[in-house]
């Protein structure tokens, strides 16, 4: 859950729904009735302060600007919960404090940084916008996403290590490809230039062991093959942007009431 300005400026963390069901299509109509409605419902009868909701599929980040609201919430979802035969992850349900005012007043209290949140595989940080200053959230790909990804892909190259090389080349393309289609955001490009540079260098490993009396150099390897992968650029908009895009008529406007 989770908020980013005004009043206590509190967040309750992000959270994961623990629902039993074996279809995902079934489950998101579920929980549309047992968190969604309910919550638009709680939102205009109990809260004072701006609330947000953001959910996909069992995972959701709830806003709140006043905390002693984000805490009541919480024990009352727990409740609404409970009726349906649900429950939160333990481990993966947070109140933190996080948006425009947490650093200032975390800083004034004595405290560290705000916490972070990981959801849909980008950790969201408190940050500023390096032009003007101004309070920005900034997100990155979940490390431990990125090292996962990494350790798949080293696998199939090792099971492509005699593969011809165009095959595996194009195979290389469409993964990398693919991956920067989701997590080339602004402001990601040091993860995804680190990514394309350990894709590269896991694949002129396993190029090596092909044979022991491989004569492939770092250098012949990366103008020859390391070229030919997919640029780092960022493909995807500001979310701002997108949003204004598709609701021209509240832009400008507090986007959550």
């Amino acid at each position: 859950m989770g908020r980013d300005e005004g009043g206590e400026s509190a967040r309750g963390g992000d959270s994961r729904l623990r629902v039993r069901s074996g279809s995902p299509i079934l489950a998101n109509l579920y929980l549309h009735y047992v968190l969604d409605l309910w919550v638009e419902a709680w939102r205009k009868k109990q809260a004072h302060g701006d609330v947000i909701i953001v959910r996909y599929a069992d995972d959701a980040v709830l806003g709140f600007e006043r905390r002693d609201e984000a805490e009541r919430f919480l024990e009352q979802l727990r409740e609404r919960l409970a009726k349906f035969g649900l429950e939160l992850h333990p481990e993966k349900t947070r109140l933190i404090e996080f948006g425009r005012y947490a650093a200032a007043r975390r800083k004034k209290r004595g405290e560290g940084k705000p916490e972070t949140f990981n959801f849909l595989g980008f950790t969201h940080i408190c940050g500023t916008n390096h032009k003007t200053g101004n309070f920005a959230v900034h997100r990155k790909t979940v490390g431990k996403r990125m090292a996962a990804k990494l350790k798949d892909i080293r696998a199939k190259l090792r099971q492509r290590m005699h593969d011809r090389v165009p095959g595996t080349l194009k195979w290389l393309q469409q993964v990398v490809g693919g991956y920067f289609q989701y997590h080339a955001i602004p402001g990601n490009w040091a993860r995804l230039k680190a990514f394309r540079s350990d894709v590269l260098r896991i694949w002129f490993q396993t190029l090596r062991r092909r044979s022991q009396r491989s004569r492939l150099t770092w250098e012949r390897f990366r103008h020859s093959l390391g070229n030919l992968l997919p640029p780092v650029h960022v493909l995807q908009p500001y979310p701002d942007v997108r949003f204004d895009a598709k609701h021209p008529r509240i832009r400008g406007k507090n986007r959550v009431r």
